[in-house]
C-alpha cells in the first residue's frame, strides 16, 4: 500500500472521542480515515473543514458529522438525532436508519440515507440536498427555506409545514400536507432535478417521472387575516 492509499484508523474503544475530533480539525490531515467501534457515540466527526473521507464502521448517536464542510463521511450503520446538522458542504451517507431532524438547518452539500429517516427530516433546510431511499416521518421539511428533499418511500403527516422555497419530491404516499404546502405540477425541469439527485446518490433503476412534487402555496409569507386559521 502506498502512502497516498494509507488509511488512518481510530478505534473509539481505546481512543477518546475528543481526541478523534481534535485530530480531524488539525491541519494537514491524512486524506482517508476509518473509525471503528463507535458504539453509538455522540458527535462523531463533527466540524470537519477539509477534503477528507471518513468511514465510520458501526452505529453512531446524536449529531454525527454536524457542521460538515467539504468532507465525505460515511456511516456504515444507523445514526441518531441531528445527523449532519447545519451541514455547509460535502457529502454524508448512512447505510441504515437516520433519527429525527436529519440534515436540520443544512445550508449545502448532500445527505444520502439508504434506509428510513424519522420525524422532521430536513427541518429548516436552507440549501442542502437530502435523498432518503426509504420513508420519512412527520413534519419533514418543516419551515424548509431552500434545497431539495427527495423521498423514494412515503412521507408522514404534515409534510412541508410552513414551507418557503424548498423543493420536495416524494415517490410514495403522503399522510398529509402541512400548512401552506401543496402538490404542484411536475415539469421537465423537476424531472431533471430528480434525475440529478438520483445520480448523485447512486440510486439506479428508479423512474424520475414516478415522483410527485410539493411546494409552498406562498400564502403565509406575510400575515393575512383571510388565512389566519392556517397559521
Amino acid at each position: 500500500m502506498t502512502v497516498a492509499e494509507a488509511v488512518e484508523t481510530v478505534d473509539l474503544a481505546s481512543t477518546p472521542l475528543r481526541e478523534l475530533n481534535a485530530r480531524l480539525h488539525a491541519p494537514g490531515l491524512p486524506p482517508r480515515w476509518r473509525v471503528v467501534n463507535p458504539a453509538g457515540a455522540h458527535a462523531v466527526a463533527v466540524g470537519i473543514d477539509a477534503d477528507v473521507e471518513v468511514d465510520v464502521e458501526g452505529h453512531v448517536g446524536y449529531y454525527c458529522a454536524g457542521m460538515n464542510k467539504r468532507a465525505t463521511v460515511r456511516v456504515h450503520g444507523n445514526a441518531g438525532v441531528g445527523l449532519a446538522e447545519n451541514i455547509m458542504s460535502g457529502r454524508i451517507e448512512v447505510d441504515g436508519y437516520a433519527g429525527q431532524a436529519c440534515g436540520a438547518t443544512g445550508r449545502g452539500g448532500l445527505i444520502v440515507v439508504r434506509g428510513h429517516a424519522s420525524a422532521r427530516c430536513g427541518i429548516s433546510m436552507k440549501g442542502v440536498d437530502l435523498v432518503v431511499c426509504g420513508s420519512v416521518g412527520h413534519m419533514s421539511a418543516f419551515m424548509g427555506q431552500k434545497g431539495r428533499l427527495l423521498v423514494l418511500g412515503d412521507a408522514g403527516e404534515a409534510l412541508g409545514d410552513s414551507l418557503y422555497e424548498a423543493r420536495l419530491y416524494v415517490r410514495g404516499s403522503v399522510a398529509s400536507l402541512g400548512a401552506d404546502c401543496v402538490e404542484k405540477e411536475l415539469r421537465d425541469e423537476h424531472v431533471a432535478d430528480i434525475r440529478e439527485l438520483l445520480q448523485a446518490a447512486g440510486v439506479t433503476g428508479v423512474d424520475a417521472g414516478e415522483f410527485r412534487r410539493y411546494g409552498s402555496a406562498r400564502r403565509l409569507y406575510t400575515f393575512d387575516v383571510d388565512h389566519a386559521g392556517e397559521y
